[in-house]
Protein backbone atom coordinates (compact mmCIF):
# COMPACT_ATOMS: atom_id res chain seq x y z
CA UNK A 1 0.00 0.00 0.00
CA UNK A 2 2.48 2.59 0.96
CA UNK A 3 4.85 2.10 -2.60
CA UNK A 4 4.52 4.63 -5.32
CA UNK A 5 1.86 2.91 -8.32
CA UNK A 6 4.05 2.21 -11.58
CA UNK A 7 3.26 5.43 -13.78
CA UNK A 8 5.48 5.58 -16.45
CA UNK A 9 3.58 8.68 -17.94
CA UNK A 10 1.34 11.34 -16.49
CA UNK A 11 -2.84 10.79 -16.26
CA UNK A 12 -6.05 13.44 -16.35
CA UNK A 13 -6.94 13.94 -12.93
CA UNK A 14 -9.47 16.36 -13.30
CA UNK A 15 -10.81 16.42 -17.07
CA UNK A 16 -12.28 19.47 -18.14
CA UNK A 17 -15.03 18.45 -20.54
CA UNK A 18 -15.78 21.15 -23.25
CA UNK A 19 -14.12 23.59 -20.81
CA UNK A 20 -16.74 23.91 -18.68
CA UNK A 21 -17.35 20.94 -16.68
CA UNK A 22 -15.18 19.36 -14.50
CA UNK A 23 -14.77 15.71 -13.90
CA UNK A 24 -12.49 13.52 -11.34
CA UNK A 25 -10.96 10.91 -13.56
CA UNK A 26 -12.11 7.62 -11.77
CA UNK A 27 -8.56 5.77 -12.56
CA UNK A 28 -6.70 8.49 -11.77
CA UNK A 29 -8.76 8.69 -8.28
CA UNK A 30 -7.75 4.83 -8.23
CA UNK A 31 -4.12 5.66 -8.36
CA UNK A 32 -3.84 8.37 -5.51
CA UNK A 33 -6.20 6.04 -3.12
CA UNK A 34 -3.86 2.97 -3.13
CA UNK A 35 -0.84 5.76 -2.14
CA UNK A 36 -0.57 6.09 2.02
CA UNK A 37 2.72 7.60 2.04
CA UNK A 38 2.09 11.51 2.63
CA UNK A 39 2.68 13.10 -0.44
CA UNK A 40 4.71 16.83 -1.76
CA UNK A 41 2.67 18.31 -3.78
CA UNK A 42 4.25 20.69 -6.51
CA UNK A 43 1.53 21.99 -8.94
CA UNK A 44 2.14 24.46 -12.18
CA UNK A 45 0.49 27.04 -13.20
CA UNK A 46 0.45 30.08 -16.00
CA UNK A 47 -0.49 30.93 -19.70
CA UNK A 48 -0.45 28.25 -21.93
CA UNK A 49 2.44 27.89 -24.12
CA UNK A 50 4.91 29.25 -21.15
CA UNK A 51 6.72 25.91 -21.30
CA UNK A 52 5.01 24.73 -17.62
CA UNK A 53 5.27 20.94 -19.07
CA UNK A 54 8.98 21.42 -19.16
CA UNK A 55 9.72 22.32 -15.77
CA UNK A 56 7.17 19.17 -14.36
CA UNK A 57 9.09 16.94 -16.40
CA UNK A 58 12.20 18.26 -15.15
CA UNK A 59 11.15 17.46 -11.35
CA UNK A 60 9.92 14.06 -12.53
CA UNK A 61 13.21 13.40 -13.73
CA UNK A 62 12.57 13.03 -17.18
CA UNK A 63 12.67 14.96 -20.62
CA UNK A 64 9.65 13.48 -21.51
CA UNK A 65 6.42 12.82 -19.73
CA UNK A 66 4.05 16.21 -19.91
CA UNK A 67 3.12 17.15 -23.40
CA UNK A 68 5.36 20.17 -24.20
CA UNK A 69 3.29 21.39 -27.43
CA UNK A 70 4.87 23.30 -30.24
CA UNK A 71 1.95 24.73 -31.36
CA UNK A 72 -0.15 27.66 -30.27
CA UNK A 73 -2.59 25.26 -28.80
CA UNK A 74 -2.28 24.43 -25.19
CA UNK A 75 -1.79 20.48 -25.30
CA UNK A 76 -3.32 20.29 -21.52
CA UNK A 77 -6.90 20.76 -20.65
CA UNK A 78 -8.22 20.20 -17.35
CA UNK A 79 -5.34 19.22 -14.61
CA UNK A 80 -2.93 15.92 -15.02
CA UNK A 81 -1.19 13.98 -12.35
CA UNK A 82 2.32 12.32 -12.40
CA UNK A 83 3.21 10.43 -8.95
CA UNK A 84 6.55 9.61 -8.88
CA UNK A 85 9.35 8.34 -5.63
CA UNK A 86 10.30 11.68 -3.97
CA UNK A 87 13.92 11.65 -5.24
CA UNK A 88 15.25 12.35 -1.49
CA UNK A 89 12.39 11.06 1.01
CA UNK A 90 11.38 7.50 0.42
CA UNK A 91 8.86 7.92 2.85
CA UNK A 92 7.11 10.00 0.78
CA UNK A 93 5.40 10.30 -2.65
CA UNK A 94 6.25 13.52 -4.85
CA UNK A 95 2.80 14.02 -6.96
CA UNK A 96 3.15 17.00 -9.83
CA UNK A 97 0.09 18.29 -11.00
CA UNK A 98 0.04 20.15 -14.58
CA UNK A 99 -2.63 22.71 -15.24
CA UNK A 100 -4.16 23.39 -18.41
CA UNK A 101 -2.78 27.11 -19.93
CA UNK A 102 -4.74 30.07 -18.28
CA UNK A 103 -5.78 32.30 -21.18
CA UNK A 104 -6.29 29.86 -23.70
CA UNK A 105 -8.32 32.16 -26.38
CA UNK A 106 -10.17 28.45 -27.89
CA UNK A 107 -12.16 28.30 -24.16
CA UNK A 108 -13.70 31.74 -23.80
CA UNK A 109 -14.50 31.14 -20.37
CA UNK A 110 -12.28 32.54 -17.61
CA UNK A 111 -14.47 31.54 -14.67
CA UNK A 112 -12.98 27.86 -15.75
CA UNK A 113 -9.38 29.19 -15.34
CA UNK A 114 -10.53 30.85 -12.16
CA UNK A 115 -11.97 26.99 -11.14
CA UNK A 116 -8.17 25.77 -12.18
CA UNK A 117 -6.35 27.81 -10.50
CA UNK A 118 -8.66 27.53 -7.35
CA UNK A 119 -7.77 23.60 -7.86
CA UNK A 120 -4.28 24.45 -8.06
CA UNK A 121 -3.83 26.13 -4.73
CA UNK A 122 -6.33 23.69 -2.86
CA UNK A 123 -4.35 20.18 -4.01
CA UNK A 124 -0.88 21.58 -3.78
CA UNK A 125 1.79 22.07 -1.26
CA UNK A 126 3.98 24.32 -3.79
CA UNK A 127 2.38 25.97 -6.06
CA UNK A 128 4.33 27.52 -8.89
CA UNK A 129 3.50 30.25 -11.01
CA UNK A 130 4.87 30.56 -14.70
CA UNK A 131 5.06 33.74 -17.11
CA UNK A 132 7.55 34.92 -20.01
CA UNK A 133 9.12 37.96 -19.54
CA UNK A 134 9.62 40.02 -16.79
CA UNK A 135 7.21 40.68 -13.50
CA UNK A 136 5.69 43.44 -14.57
CA UNK A 137 1.97 45.10 -14.33
CA UNK A 138 1.11 42.79 -17.33
CA UNK A 139 1.78 39.40 -15.23
CA UNK A 140 0.65 40.63 -12.74
CA UNK A 141 -2.95 41.02 -14.49
CA UNK A 142 -1.97 37.91 -15.49
CA UNK A 143 -2.11 36.34 -12.10
CA UNK A 144 -5.41 38.64 -11.30
CA UNK A 145 -6.84 34.64 -10.34
CA UNK A 146 -5.13 35.38 -6.64
CA UNK A 147 -7.11 38.49 -6.12
CA UNK A 148 -10.84 36.60 -6.29
CA UNK A 149 -9.00 33.36 -4.27
CA UNK A 150 -11.52 34.84 -1.28
CA UNK A 151 -14.31 34.10 -3.77
CA UNK A 152 -13.36 30.74 -5.26
CA UNK A 153 -12.06 29.10 -1.82
CA UNK A 154 -13.80 29.55 1.59
CA UNK A 155 -11.87 28.44 4.82
CA UNK A 156 -14.58 28.07 6.94
CA UNK A 157 -18.73 26.61 6.51
CA UNK A 158 -19.40 29.28 9.45
CA UNK A 159 -17.52 32.26 9.49
CA UNK A 160 -16.88 35.86 8.28
CA UNK A 161 -15.09 35.61 5.52
CA UNK A 162 -13.01 38.75 6.62
CA UNK A 163 -12.11 37.78 9.69
CA UNK A 164 -10.60 34.76 8.31
CA UNK A 165 -8.23 36.47 5.90
CA UNK A 166 -5.22 35.87 8.34
CA UNK A 167 -5.44 32.16 8.03
CA UNK A 168 -4.57 31.65 4.53
CA UNK A 169 -0.99 31.46 5.37
CA UNK A 170 -1.30 28.07 7.44
CA UNK A 171 -4.00 25.85 4.75
CA UNK A 172 -2.48 27.39 1.46
CA UNK A 173 1.14 26.50 -0.27
CA UNK A 174 4.34 28.21 -0.76
CA UNK A 175 4.67 30.56 -4.11
CA UNK A 176 7.28 30.42 -6.33
CA UNK A 177 7.45 32.29 -9.12
CA UNK A 178 8.96 31.06 -12.13
CA UNK A 179 10.07 33.68 -15.30
CA UNK A 180 11.12 32.27 -18.43
CA UNK A 181 12.45 33.78 -21.27
CA UNK A 182 14.27 36.65 -19.02
CA UNK A 183 16.61 38.67 -20.38
CA UNK A 184 16.90 41.49 -17.76
CA UNK A 185 19.58 42.40 -15.70
CA UNK A 186 19.22 41.51 -12.20
CA UNK A 187 19.80 44.77 -10.45
CA UNK A 188 18.11 47.85 -8.52
CA UNK A 189 19.58 51.33 -8.02
CA UNK A 190 22.58 49.69 -9.42
CA UNK A 191 23.38 47.73 -7.73
CA UNK A 192 23.13 43.66 -7.80
CA UNK A 193 20.16 41.98 -6.19
CA UNK A 194 18.95 38.02 -6.25
CA UNK A 195 15.99 36.58 -7.89
CA UNK A 196 14.02 36.48 -4.43
CA UNK A 197 15.23 40.69 -3.83
CA UNK A 198 13.59 41.15 -7.58
CA UNK A 199 10.47 39.50 -6.95
CA UNK A 200 9.80 40.93 -3.39
CA UNK A 201 10.88 44.41 -4.80
CA UNK A 202 7.81 43.70 -7.49
CA UNK A 203 5.59 42.89 -4.56
CA UNK A 204 6.44 45.85 -3.05
CA UNK A 205 2.81 48.46 -2.79
CA UNK A 206 2.67 51.49 -3.86
CA UNK A 207 1.41 54.79 -1.65
CA UNK A 208 -2.08 56.20 -2.68
CA UNK A 209 -5.71 55.01 -2.46
CA UNK A 210 -7.18 56.16 -5.33
CA UNK A 211 -7.89 52.91 -8.03
CA UNK A 212 -4.96 53.04 -10.03
CA UNK A 213 -3.03 52.49 -6.65
CA UNK A 214 -5.56 49.71 -5.28
CA UNK A 215 -5.41 47.81 -8.86
CA UNK A 216 -1.51 48.04 -8.54
CA UNK A 217 -1.23 46.59 -4.77
CA UNK A 218 -4.34 44.42 -4.36
CA UNK A 219 -2.60 40.93 -6.78
CA UNK A 220 0.76 41.63 -4.58
CA UNK A 221 -1.10 42.26 -1.20
CA UNK A 222 -2.84 38.96 -2.18
CA UNK A 223 0.56 37.20 -2.96
CA UNK A 224 2.17 38.31 0.14
CA UNK A 225 -1.34 37.00 1.87
CA UNK A 226 -2.03 34.00 1.01
CA UNK A 227 1.06 31.88 0.00
CA UNK A 228 3.29 31.33 3.54
CA UNK A 229 6.81 31.14 1.32
CA UNK A 230 7.62 33.16 -1.77
CA UNK A 231 10.61 32.15 -4.17
CA UNK A 232 12.00 33.43 -7.62
CA UNK A 233 13.54 31.70 -10.57
CA UNK A 234 14.39 33.23 -14.06
CA UNK A 235 15.34 31.79 -16.52
CA UNK A 236 17.07 32.40 -20.30
CA UNK A 237 15.64 31.13 -23.50
CA UNK A 238 16.29 27.19 -23.77
CA UNK A 239 17.50 27.28 -26.86
CA UNK A 240 16.22 28.99 -30.61
CA UNK A 241 13.12 29.02 -31.56
CA UNK A 242 13.55 26.30 -33.83
CA UNK A 243 15.09 24.23 -31.79
CA UNK A 244 11.90 24.95 -29.45
CA UNK A 245 9.50 22.56 -31.87
CA UNK A 246 11.79 19.91 -31.03
CA UNK A 247 12.64 20.58 -27.19
CA UNK A 248 11.38 17.21 -26.04
CA UNK A 249 13.81 15.48 -28.29
CA UNK A 250 16.81 17.81 -27.20
CA UNK A 251 19.73 16.52 -25.08
CA UNK A 252 20.98 18.67 -22.42
CA UNK A 253 23.88 19.35 -24.21
CA UNK A 254 21.96 21.17 -26.97
CA UNK A 255 20.40 23.43 -24.63
CA UNK A 256 21.39 26.90 -23.39
CA UNK A 257 24.24 26.27 -20.71
CA UNK A 258 22.68 28.95 -18.44
CA UNK A 259 19.00 28.04 -18.92
CA UNK A 260 20.11 24.13 -17.78
CA UNK A 261 21.80 25.53 -14.62
CA UNK A 262 19.03 27.80 -13.82
CA UNK A 263 16.86 24.73 -14.60
CA UNK A 264 18.89 22.44 -12.29
CA UNK A 265 18.47 25.21 -9.67
CA UNK A 266 15.54 24.83 -9.71
CA UNK A 267 14.84 20.91 -9.57
CA UNK A 268 17.31 21.45 -6.84
CA UNK A 269 15.05 24.37 -4.56
CA UNK A 270 11.68 22.29 -5.46
CA UNK A 271 12.39 18.99 -4.43
CA UNK A 272 14.33 20.02 -1.47
CA UNK A 273 12.21 22.78 0.11
CA UNK A 274 8.64 22.04 -1.28
CA UNK A 275 7.21 20.01 2.31
CA UNK A 276 4.40 17.48 2.20
CA UNK A 277 0.81 18.60 2.32
CA UNK A 278 -0.86 19.31 5.36
CA UNK A 279 -3.75 20.36 6.68
CA UNK A 280 -4.39 22.78 9.21
CA UNK A 281 -2.89 21.69 12.69
CA UNK A 282 0.52 19.97 10.98
CA UNK A 283 -1.67 16.46 9.90
CA UNK A 284 -0.07 15.43 6.62
CA UNK A 285 -1.66 14.22 3.44
CA UNK A 286 -1.77 10.91 1.94
CA UNK A 287 -2.31 10.15 -1.15
CA UNK A 288 -5.40 8.41 -0.11
CA UNK A 289 -6.75 12.04 1.87
CA UNK A 290 -6.03 13.97 -1.31
CA UNK A 291 -8.34 11.79 -3.58
CA UNK A 292 -11.07 12.28 -1.29
CA UNK A 293 -9.88 15.98 -1.33
CA UNK A 294 -9.49 16.29 -5.09
CA UNK A 295 -13.33 14.61 -5.04
CA UNK A 296 -15.11 16.96 -2.92
CA UNK A 297 -13.66 20.03 -4.21
CA UNK A 298 -14.44 19.41 -7.39
CA UNK A 299 -17.93 18.14 -6.62
CA UNK A 300 -18.61 21.25 -4.69
CA UNK A 301 -17.65 23.59 -7.95
CA UNK A 302 -20.01 21.02 -9.90
CA UNK A 303 -22.57 21.74 -7.53
CA UNK A 304 -22.43 25.53 -7.84
CA UNK A 305 -20.94 26.18 -4.84
CA UNK A 306 -18.22 27.42 -3.39
CA UNK A 307 -15.54 24.59 -2.09
CA UNK A 308 -15.31 24.61 1.57
CA UNK A 309 -11.66 23.52 3.48
CA UNK A 310 -13.51 22.80 6.69
CA UNK A 311 -16.37 21.05 5.28
CA UNK A 312 -13.84 18.84 2.91
CA UNK A 313 -12.17 17.90 6.29
CA UNK A 314 -14.46 17.17 7.96
CA UNK A 315 -16.33 14.93 5.07
CA UNK A 316 -12.46 13.78 5.25
CA UNK A 317 -12.06 13.12 9.08
CA UNK A 318 -15.04 10.63 8.62
CA UNK A 319 -13.76 8.52 5.82
CA UNK A 320 -10.42 8.70 7.56
CA UNK A 321 -11.83 7.63 11.28
CA UNK A 322 -14.03 5.52 10.10
CA UNK A 323 -11.17 3.53 8.15
CA UNK A 324 -8.95 3.90 11.30
CA UNK A 325 -11.21 1.83 13.67
CA UNK A 326 -11.57 -0.87 11.23
CA UNK A 327 -7.77 -0.87 10.74
CA UNK A 328 -7.39 -0.73 14.17
CA UNK A 329 -9.32 -3.42 14.85
CA UNK A 330 -8.14 -6.18 12.30
CA UNK A 331 -4.55 -5.31 13.89
CA UNK A 332 -6.14 -6.19 16.98
CA UNK A 333 -7.36 -9.75 15.51
CA UNK A 334 -4.63 -10.42 14.28
CA UNK A 335 -1.92 -9.89 16.97
CA UNK A 336 -4.84 -11.53 18.86
CA UNK A 337 -4.57 -14.46 16.42
CA UNK A 338 -1.12 -14.81 16.78
CA UNK A 339 -1.42 -16.13 20.23
CA UNK A 340 -4.48 -18.26 19.85
CA UNK A 341 -1.85 -21.36 19.40
CA UNK A 342 -1.07 -20.53 23.17
CA UNK A 343 -4.34 -20.79 24.36
CA UNK A 344 -5.57 -21.67 27.14
CA UNK A 345 -3.56 -19.42 28.97
CA UNK A 346 -1.97 -20.46 32.57
CA UNK A 347 -4.03 -17.85 34.31
CA UNK A 348 -6.48 -14.98 33.61
CA UNK A 349 -3.74 -12.39 34.43
CA UNK A 350 -1.77 -13.85 31.33
CA UNK A 351 -4.48 -13.76 28.86
CA UNK A 352 -5.36 -10.03 30.10
CA UNK A 353 -1.39 -9.32 29.48
CA UNK A 354 -2.28 -10.45 26.03
CA UNK A 355 -4.90 -8.24 25.04
CA UNK A 356 -3.17 -5.50 26.66
CA UNK A 357 -0.36 -6.10 24.48
CA UNK A 358 -2.05 -6.63 21.43
CA UNK A 359 -4.73 -3.18 22.51
CA UNK A 360 -1.67 -1.20 22.59
CA UNK A 361 -0.58 -2.17 18.73
CA UNK A 362 -4.40 -1.67 17.95
CA UNK A 363 -4.04 2.28 19.38
CA UNK A 364 -1.08 2.76 17.10
CA UNK A 365 -2.74 2.43 14.08
CA UNK A 366 -5.67 4.12 15.18
CA UNK A 367 -3.49 7.34 16.16
CA UNK A 368 -1.54 6.93 12.98
CA UNK A 369 -4.53 7.27 11.03
CA UNK A 370 -7.48 9.13 13.11
CA UNK A 371 -8.14 12.74 12.18
CA UNK A 372 -9.81 15.05 14.31
CA UNK A 373 -11.24 13.01 16.60
CA UNK A 374 -11.76 15.83 18.42
CA UNK A 375 -14.51 14.59 21.04
CA UNK A 376 -12.76 10.81 21.09
CA UNK A 377 -15.67 9.39 19.38
CA UNK A 378 -14.33 7.07 16.96
CA UNK A 379 -12.07 6.10 19.60
CA UNK A 380 -14.75 5.23 21.78
CA UNK A 381 -16.05 3.09 18.80
CA UNK A 382 -12.62 1.49 18.98
CA UNK A 383 -12.47 0.97 22.27
CA UNK A 384 -16.36 -0.87 22.27
CA UNK A 385 -15.16 -3.39 19.84
CA UNK A 386 -11.79 -4.05 20.91
CA UNK A 387 -13.96 -5.08 24.13
CA UNK A 388 -16.04 -6.87 22.32
CA UNK A 389 -13.43 -8.84 20.84
CA UNK A 390 -11.41 -9.46 23.76
CA UNK A 391 -14.39 -10.86 24.74
CA UNK A 392 -14.75 -13.56 21.66
CA UNK A 393 -11.54 -14.49 22.35
CA UNK A 394 -11.67 -15.07 26.34
CA UNK A 395 -14.34 -17.09 25.33
CA UNK A 396 -11.88 -19.23 23.04
CA UNK A 397 -9.42 -18.94 25.66
CA UNK A 398 -12.21 -20.68 27.89
CA UNK A 399 -13.22 -23.22 25.76
CA UNK A 400 -9.82 -24.06 25.05
CA UNK A 401 -9.23 -24.73 28.84
CA UNK A 402 -12.41 -26.85 29.09
CA UNK A 403 -11.56 -28.68 26.28
CA UNK A 404 -8.33 -29.34 27.49
CA UNK A 405 -9.21 -30.76 31.03
CA UNK A 406 -12.32 -32.79 30.03
CA UNK A 407 -9.68 -34.62 27.70
CA UNK A 408 -6.82 -35.26 30.51
CA UNK A 409 -9.64 -36.26 32.84
CA UNK A 410 -11.07 -38.46 30.35
CA UNK A 411 -7.65 -39.70 29.84
CA UNK A 412 -6.97 -40.17 33.79
CA UNK A 413 -10.28 -41.95 34.37
CA UNK A 414 -9.86 -44.63 31.85
CA UNK A 415 -9.12 -47.25 34.96
CA UNK A 416 -11.57 -46.17 37.36
CA UNK A 417 -14.14 -46.33 33.91
CA UNK A 418 -12.68 -50.02 33.26
CA UNK A 419 -12.68 -50.59 37.05
CA UNK A 420 -16.34 -49.49 37.32
CA UNK A 421 -17.49 -51.20 34.54
CA UNK A 422 -16.04 -54.85 35.33
CA UNK A 423 -17.89 -54.07 38.87
CA UNK A 424 -14.62 -53.76 40.65
CA UNK A 425 -16.07 -51.14 42.99
CA UNK A 426 -19.06 -52.92 43.79
CA UNK A 427 -17.75 -55.62 46.18
CA UNK A 428 -16.61 -55.18 50.05
CA UNK A 429 -13.86 -52.39 50.27
CA UNK A 430 -14.72 -51.20 46.87
CA UNK A 431 -15.32 -47.45 48.16
CA UNK A 432 -11.95 -47.13 49.15
CA UNK A 433 -10.76 -49.13 46.17
CA UNK A 434 -12.24 -46.02 44.35
CA UNK A 435 -11.66 -43.42 46.53
CA UNK A 436 -8.27 -44.01 46.33
CA UNK A 437 -8.38 -44.43 42.30
CA UNK A 438 -10.09 -40.79 42.65
CA UNK A 439 -7.63 -39.46 44.34
CA UNK A 440 -5.08 -40.10 42.25
CA UNK A 441 -7.05 -38.99 39.27
CA UNK A 442 -7.55 -35.49 41.03
CA UNK A 443 -3.68 -35.30 42.41
CA UNK A 444 -2.42 -36.06 38.83
CA UNK A 445 -4.67 -33.56 37.18
CA UNK A 446 -4.12 -30.69 39.97
CA UNK A 447 -0.16 -31.26 38.81
CA UNK A 448 -0.39 -31.21 35.43
CA UNK A 449 0.43 -27.43 34.44
CA UNK A 450 -1.36 -25.73 30.95
CA UNK A 451 -4.86 -26.28 32.20
CA UNK A 452 -5.85 -22.95 31.84
CA UNK A 453 -8.29 -20.86 33.90
CA UNK A 454 -11.27 -22.96 33.74
CA UNK A 455 -9.39 -25.79 35.38
CA UNK A 456 -11.65 -25.57 38.86
CA UNK A 457 -14.53 -25.26 37.37
CA UNK A 458 -13.88 -28.82 35.00
CA UNK A 459 -13.14 -30.59 38.40
CA UNK A 460 -15.88 -29.51 40.26
CA UNK A 461 -18.20 -30.46 37.70
CA UNK A 462 -16.07 -33.85 37.44
CA UNK A 463 -16.75 -34.63 40.97
CA UNK A 464 -20.10 -33.37 40.38
CA UNK A 465 -20.87 -36.03 37.88
CA UNK A 466 -19.33 -38.55 39.84
CA UNK A 467 -21.21 -37.70 43.38
CA UNK A 468 -24.34 -40.23 42.59
CA UNK A 469 -21.89 -43.00 41.13
CA UNK A 470 -19.92 -42.84 44.23
CA UNK A 471 -23.04 -42.63 46.16
CA UNK A 472 -24.04 -45.48 45.09
CA UNK A 473 -20.68 -47.55 45.72
CA UNK A 474 -21.21 -46.37 49.42
CA UNK A 475 -24.44 -48.01 49.91
CA UNK A 476 -23.15 -50.97 48.16
CA UNK A 477 -19.61 -51.37 50.18
CA UNK A 478 -20.94 -54.01 53.07
CA UNK A 479 -17.73 -53.71 54.92
CA UNK A 480 -18.65 -50.33 56.01
CA UNK A 481 -20.49 -49.18 58.97
CA UNK A 482 -23.97 -46.51 59.11
CA UNK A 483 -21.40 -43.84 60.96
CA UNK A 484 -18.79 -44.73 57.59
CA UNK A 485 -21.37 -44.44 55.06
CA UNK A 486 -22.47 -40.68 56.82
CA UNK A 487 -18.76 -39.58 56.83
CA UNK A 488 -18.11 -40.96 53.58
CA UNK A 489 -21.38 -38.87 52.42
CA UNK A 490 -20.24 -35.56 54.52
CA UNK A 491 -16.75 -36.06 53.17
CA UNK A 492 -18.21 -35.99 49.95
CA UNK A 493 -20.19 -32.83 50.50
CA UNK A 494 -17.34 -31.17 52.18
CA UNK A 495 -14.82 -31.38 49.32
CA UNK A 496 -17.74 -30.23 46.88
CA UNK A 497 -18.07 -27.02 49.04
CA UNK A 498 -14.27 -26.83 48.98
CA UNK A 499 -14.49 -26.81 45.35
CA UNK A 500 -16.98 -24.34 44.85
CA UNK A 501 -15.31 -21.74 47.78
CA UNK A 502 -12.59 -22.19 45.32
CA UNK A 503 -14.52 -21.35 42.24
CA UNK A 504 -15.91 -18.38 43.97
CA UNK A 505 -12.74 -16.98 44.95
CA UNK A 506 -11.27 -17.35 41.91
CA UNK A 507 -14.21 -15.63 39.62
CA UNK A 508 -13.61 -13.02 42.27
CA UNK A 509 -9.99 -12.37 41.22
CA UNK A 510 -11.22 -12.73 37.83
CA UNK A 511 -13.78 -10.01 38.07
CA UNK A 512 -10.90 -7.96 40.24
CA UNK A 513 -8.47 -8.22 37.30
CA UNK A 514 -10.74 -7.55 34.71
CA UNK A 515 -11.67 -3.99 36.54
CA UNK A 516 -8.20 -2.82 36.98
CA UNK A 517 -7.35 -4.39 32.95
CA UNK A 518 -9.86 -1.88 32.28
CA UNK A 519 -8.56 0.56 33.98
CA UNK A 520 -5.28 -0.11 32.57
CA UNK A 521 -6.72 -0.16 29.23
CA UNK A 522 -8.25 3.55 29.84
CA UNK A 523 -5.33 4.84 30.83
CA UNK A 524 -3.13 3.41 27.90
CA UNK A 525 -6.00 4.41 25.54
CA UNK A 526 -5.83 8.67 27.24
CA UNK A 527 -1.73 8.41 27.51
CA UNK A 528 -1.76 7.81 23.83
CA UNK A 529 -4.50 9.77 22.97
CA UNK A 530 -2.25 12.69 25.30
CA UNK A 531 1.47 11.82 23.30
CA UNK A 532 -0.84 12.56 20.02
CA UNK A 533 -2.36 15.94 21.23
CA UNK A 534 0.93 16.77 22.07
CA UNK A 535 2.54 15.82 18.38
CA UNK A 536 -0.32 18.02 16.92
CA UNK A 537 0.41 20.83 19.57
CA UNK A 538 3.98 21.31 18.60
CA UNK A 539 3.01 20.99 14.62
CA UNK A 540 0.52 23.65 14.98
CA UNK A 541 3.23 25.99 16.96
CA UNK A 542 5.76 24.54 13.92
CA UNK A 543 3.30 25.34 11.35
CA UNK A 544 2.29 28.97 13.06
CA UNK A 545 6.27 29.87 13.72
CA UNK A 546 6.15 29.80 9.89
CA UNK A 547 3.57 31.69 9.15
CA UNK A 548 4.54 34.75 11.89
CA UNK A 549 7.67 34.73 10.13
CA UNK A 550 6.05 35.53 6.74
CA UNK A 551 3.36 38.30 8.18
CA UNK A 552 6.74 39.70 10.20
CA UNK A 553 8.07 40.36 6.54
CA UNK A 554 5.19 41.41 5.19
CA UNK A 555 4.37 43.70 7.97
CA UNK A 556 8.11 45.19 7.16
CA UNK A 557 6.88 45.99 3.73
CA UNK A 558 3.28 47.37 4.97
CA UNK A 559 5.49 49.57 6.75
CA UNK A 560 8.08 50.88 4.33
CA UNK A 561 4.97 51.82 2.29
CA UNK A 562 3.00 53.45 4.74
CA UNK A 563 -0.07 51.32 5.44
CA UNK A 564 -1.13 52.32 8.98
CA UNK A 565 -4.43 50.33 8.94
CA UNK A 566 -2.56 47.11 7.26
CA UNK A 567 0.16 47.05 10.10
CA UNK A 568 -2.33 46.88 12.67
CA UNK A 569 -4.41 43.90 11.03
CA UNK A 570 -0.78 41.96 10.91
CA UNK A 571 -0.23 42.75 14.30
CA UNK A 572 -3.44 41.46 15.43
CA UNK A 573 -2.99 38.47 13.54
CA UNK A 574 0.67 38.18 14.92
CA UNK A 575 -0.07 38.34 18.40
CA UNK A 576 -3.61 36.21 17.67
CA UNK A 577 -1.11 33.26 16.41
CA UNK A 578 1.23 34.32 19.38
CA UNK A 579 -1.54 33.36 21.80
CA UNK A 580 -2.14 30.07 19.95
CA UNK A 581 0.75 28.57 20.53
CA UNK A 582 0.72 29.49 24.27
CA UNK A 583 0.05 25.93 26.13
CA UNK A 584 -3.48 25.48 26.94
CA UNK A 585 -4.54 23.78 30.39
CA UNK A 586 -5.17 19.57 29.61
CA UNK A 587 -8.72 19.20 28.84
CA UNK A 588 -10.46 16.58 30.21
CA UNK A 589 -10.69 12.97 28.71
CA UNK A 590 -13.38 10.31 29.08
CA UNK A 591 -13.04 6.88 27.39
Amino acid sequence: MSSVPSMPLPICLIENVEGNTLVVNKEAEKILLEISQPVVVIAIVGKYRTGKSYLMNKLAGSRTGFALGSSIQSKTKGIWMWCVPHPQNPGQTLILLDTEGLGDVEKGDCKNDAWIFSLAVLLSSAFVFNSLGTIDQQSMEQLHYVTELTKLIKLKSSSDQNNETGEYKRYFPSFTWCVRDFTLILEKDGKEITEDEYLLSSLEPKKGTDNKARDYNLPRECILHFFHTHKCFVFDRPATKKKLQILEELQESELDEEFVEQATRFYSYMITNSRSKTLAGGHEVTGRMLAVLTDSYVKAIQSGTVPCMENAVLALAEIENTAAVQEALAKYEREMDRHVPKFPTEAQQDFLNMHMECEKEAIKVFMGRSLNDTDQKYQHKLKEQIDKKMEEYSAKNEKASRDYCRNLLQELSVTMENNLMAGEYSIPGGHKKYLMEKLRVMETYNLTPGKGIKALEVMQEYISEKRDIEAAIIQADETLTEKERQLAEERAQAENAEHERQILEQNNRNLEQRMKDQDRSFEQHKEMLMDKMEHERKMMVQQNELVIAQKLKEQEMMINAGFQDKISSLQREVENLRSQNQPKKSRCIVM
